[in-house]
């Protein structure tokens, strides 16, 4: 291992860092039962990895003002946290560890979610990495959600590190899209789709319990 490797790490939130998958799915419910709406069967994972003002236009058709997406969304973002105050959060397996590994390393680290800042915080704050992360770019910080590639562009301008020398680890397919676009390596958990589906992304693994420094050199080298 060359001990002078150094690139930039930027990670999807859900699914890659926190398992929070059952907490959205449960808010995405208990919004459509307060809208007396109904959620066509799939919805949860065709949407994962959209931002909200994607997701309640084009895929449910909710509304299409620009005012009521927003106030919808919000309402959404609070059940999920609402959840999570309940029932609590956890990091998924490796998470934290290389997280840190990294950082111990000096590689800049920097969160890429199309999820709200407020539940990012509060992830992070339950699983003792508030204030890890170099950068965190939200969904309020950009105009595009994935697939456009405009956050990870953002996150690599963040850390100050040309895209070209960063690997973007990700669970959504919308991710994986918006990564390539942004002519980033990009590494995929299989922690919300299956392996199979995830074969275009650069590399594949079970969740960052087995990822290593030699792993990330071997991906921006290939």
């Amino acid at each position: 291992m060359n001990d002078s490797f150094h690139f930039g790490a930027i990670f999807d939130w859900d699914g890659v860092i926190v398992d929070s998958s059952s907490s959205h799915e449960e808010s995405w419910n208990l919004l459509a039962q307060e809208r007396n709406q109904a959620l066509f069967e799939g919805f949860f994972l065709k949407s994962f990895g959209m931002k909200n003002t994607r997701i309640i236009p084009e895929l449910l058709g909710w509304s299409q003002d620009p005012i009521e997406i927003d106030q919808i969304s919000e309402r959404k973002e609070e059940l999920y946290r609402k959840i999570v105050k309940t029932k609590g959060i956890t990091a998924l397996p490796g998470a934290v560890r290389w997280v840190k590994e990294l950082k111990a390393r000096g590689i800049p680290c920097v969160v890429a979610s199309s999820g709200h800042r407020k539940n990012i915080d509060l992830g992070l704050t339950a699983i003792g990495l508030l204030g890890v992360f170099d950068e965190i770019v939200s969904a309020q910080d950009v105009t595009l959600g994935k697939p456009h590639p405009e956050v990870f562009l953002k996150a690599a301008k963040k850390i100050k590190v040309d895209p070209s020398r960063c690997i973007v680890f990700e669970d959504a397919h919308v991710g994986i899209e918006a990564a390539q676009r942004a002519q980033i390596k990009v590494i995929a958990l299989e922690t919300t789709h299956s392996r199979d589906s995830l074969d275009h992304a650069d590399h594949v693994i079970s969740n960052l319990s087995g990822m290593t420094l030699e792993i990330a050199q071997e991906v921006l080298n290939s």
